[in-house]
């Protein structure tokens, strides 16, 4: 047997076409009013040339999700990727859109976003690192307006800005416990006044959130006007345009709203613009991006993070609600793997065939469907195959899912690239043109915003009721009562369960969902409701990716997977 290549070993013997002749695929012309290359491989498209396509026809939108994570791995953007290149085979015209990576989880323990095996984006290694600096500026731009809140009340406050009522964080583009609470403003009058703060992950600032639901620049730079950064003694809210703040943090995205477009190993067209994580931010890749790929080709795949209890439902119930898009088909990806560990089995112990096991498991792949389902959108199931899944298990997970009334496709895109997704471009492509779309949101604008939890944690996660003390209560009635209350929630939970308890796996029912507490995104336009003990600054593992991760003796990177 020979030895199997890892993801960068692959990605490295890539042979990429330059980036002008992947845009001629979508009859981008090689003009600089088109687009800027950022280098032979990578290109951002200008937004002025997107603004000429409105009149053309949107393409079909294709919507890739996933079962409840588990260590033993889903492949949902290898699968995203791999759908690409299938359609693509199959003579469809098809752009695949995702999210950028983050430092957090490349140097943590998720590892990169950029696929893997034969079903990636190039070059890899660009992507999982700086990329095109689009979350350096974002960054700079967020911690620019967290200057400005500090200058303008060491120079006298004339805002009144209660220092106790700052809720604007900085944020970092790295995983770092240490600074998820801080005192700033230490060391004597000249360093300003002393207050509590803290530090968020880049991907949960609320800079990303606007960035990913901004349709052009001028609505950036009103939604980022829009933003609370804190209020007055007597609770009046200060906004970032208060502090003239929108005009220069616009300024520094104004080349990072740009789409990226970059291609898969295959040379496919693939845009890959903004990433906010699910379980803690709304979890899509950029409004913008999205409806450039629907303008620029027939078919478009696109991920939402995390499994389809954060990401679909942020996906359906966010973005589309904020960008008035709707997709045509849904791809649930799911792996025996996984499923087993649904059903009990040890991580060690998933090599070996247990089909009890994966009976047990796939009461989770159901509760996916059927959640699926209360949006009104037609569902298909995408099985990644692992070289241990055996006949018997294949057999029992395929003949489950007719038994839900879904097609299920054995996809082998990791090791065999589109050949291994023909079967499911060929089924999506089917539902796209055949399926009348019926999409609806899960909930109203009208009701009110904890009722809209309730309806999260009851219809999605199965939960028997919605827990939250009395300040949590006053706080979304204050919202309410501020002009907030048709604002959609966004869940900040474990991705790693229905419930709050990530060890909890299956499909579990009659749990709580405790909300720790509430914050306005105004900017955005939604309200994160954080639960559990979920993390908007993540911690390192106790052994980080970063351990393994160099340069060797030819100046390649090694360990970056």
């Amino acid at each position: 047997m020979s030895e199997v290549k890892s993801d960068i070993q692959i990605a490295r013997e890539a042979k990429m076409q330059p980036i002008k002749d992947i845009l001629a695929k979508i009859n981008v012309p090689d003009e600089s009013s088109a687009f800027s290359p950022m280098g032979r491989h990578i290109a951002k498209i200008n937004l002025e040339y997107l603004d000429k396509l409105k009149s053309k026809k949107d393409g079909k939108l294709i919507l890739v999700t996933a079962i409840t994570p588990t260590p033993a791995g889903e492949g949902k953007t290898t699968t995203s990727v791999g759908l690409n290149d299938g359609l693509n085979k199959i003579g469809k015209k098809s752009i695949v859109c995702l999210r950028e990576p983050s430092l957090g989880p490349s140097f943590g323990m998720k590892g990169g976003a950029a696929g893997g095996g034969y079903a990636q984006v190039v070059p890899m290694e660009q992507i999982n690192l700086h990329f095109t600096g689009d979350f350096h500026a974002i960054t700079s731009a967020h911690n620019l307006l967290s200057a400005l809140i500090d200058n303008h009340i060491y120079w006298g406050n004339k805002l009144n800005i209660d220092v106790r009522r700052v809720v604007w964080k900085r944020v970092m583009d790295m995983n770092d416990r240490s600074l998820r609470s801080i005192v700033v403003d230490l060391g004597g009058v000249a360093n300003g006044y002393p207050r509590q703060d803290g530090f968020d992950i880049t991907v949960a600032s609320e800079i990303m959130a606007i960035f990913c639901l901004a349709t052009d620049l001028k609505d950036l730079e009103t939604r980022i006007g829009n933003i609370t950064i804190g209020y007055t003694r007597d609770k009046k809210a200060i906004y970032a345009k208060d502090l003239n703040a929108h005009g220069p943090m616009t300024v520094l995205l104004k080349e990072a709203i740009r789409p990226n477009v970059t291609q898969t190993l295959e040379n496919n067209p693939a845009i890959i613009h903004g990433g906010p994580f699910a379980n803690i931010a709304h979890g899509c890749n950029s409004v913008i991006a999205t409806k450039a790929g629907l303008k620029l080709a027939d078919y478009v795949v696109t991920e939402a993070g995390f499994g389809a209890d954060l990401g679909a439902e942020k996906f359906l119930d966010i973005k589309c609600r904020k960008s008035e898009i709707k997709p045509d088909c849904v791809v649930i990806v799911a792996t025996i793997r996984a499923l087993k560990m649904h059903g009990g089995v040890a991580k060690d112990e998933l090599k070996n065939e247990n089909v009890d096991a994966l009976k047990k498991g796939l009461v989770n792949l159901e509760r996916h469907i059927n959640n699926t389902r209360k949006f009104g959108l037609p569902v298909t199931i995408a099985v990644n195959h692992f070289i241990t899944d055996t006949d018997n298990e294949m057999n029992t997970l395929l003949d489950f899912c007719k038994t839900q009334g879904v097609k299920a496709s054995k996809c082998t895109h990791w090791s065999n690239g589109s050949e291994g997704t023909k079967e499911l471009a060929k089924n999506v492509a089917e539902i796209c043109e055949d399926k009348k779309n019926t999409f609806k949101y899960l909930y109203e604008d009208s009701l009110p915003l904890f009722k809209k939890i309730e309806k999260i944690a009851q219809e999605i996660y199965h939960a028997r009721e919605v827990v939250a003390d009395t300040k949590v209560r006053q706080q979304l009635k204050d919202f309410e009562e501020k002009g907030y209350g048709k604002l959609p929630v966004c869940i900040a939970k474990t991705q790693y369960s229905f419930s709050t308890d990530p060890n909890l796996k299956g499909a579990p029912t009659g749990h709580v969902l405790p909300v720790r507490e509430v914050r306005l995104s105004s900017g955005a336009e939604f309200i994160v409701v954080v639960c559990g003990e979920i993390m908007t600054m993540p911690g390192l593992p106790r052994v980080p990716a970063a351990d393994s991760i160099k340069l060797n003796e030819k100046g390649e990177i090694e360990g970056l997977f």
